[in-house]
């Protein structure tokens, strides 16, 4: 299992890209959540086996999301409590 933080630049709010990320994880075996950040990024917390969290990801850069996303950073986190489903944090 890992867990990744990422972030996303671009035009990542107001165009439904939380909502798309929802409808994507529901695809893969992941938990986690996605948010909207005060300075205009999007947070994404995934965390499952190695290869569905790399998958999931590889699907965001894949979709209609990717002509919104201008930086993509990953860093591995050490998760603190046991995630349960996928959600969006308002």
């Amino acid at each position: 299992m890992i867990t990744v933080s990422v972030c996303y630049e671009g035009k990542v709010q107001g165009v439904g890209f939380r909502a798309s990320v929802l409808s994507l994880a529901k695809g893969y075996e992941v938990t986690g959540w996605v948010k909207n950040l005060p300075e205009g990024r999007v947070e994404l917390l995934a965390t499952g086996e190695k290869t569905e969290v790399e998958e999931f990801l590889q699907g965001i850069r894949e979709s209609h999301l990717a002509g919104h996303i201008e930086t993509e950073s990953v860093l591995p986190v050490k998760l603190s409590a046991e995630l349960k489903g996928f959600r969006i944090i308002p």
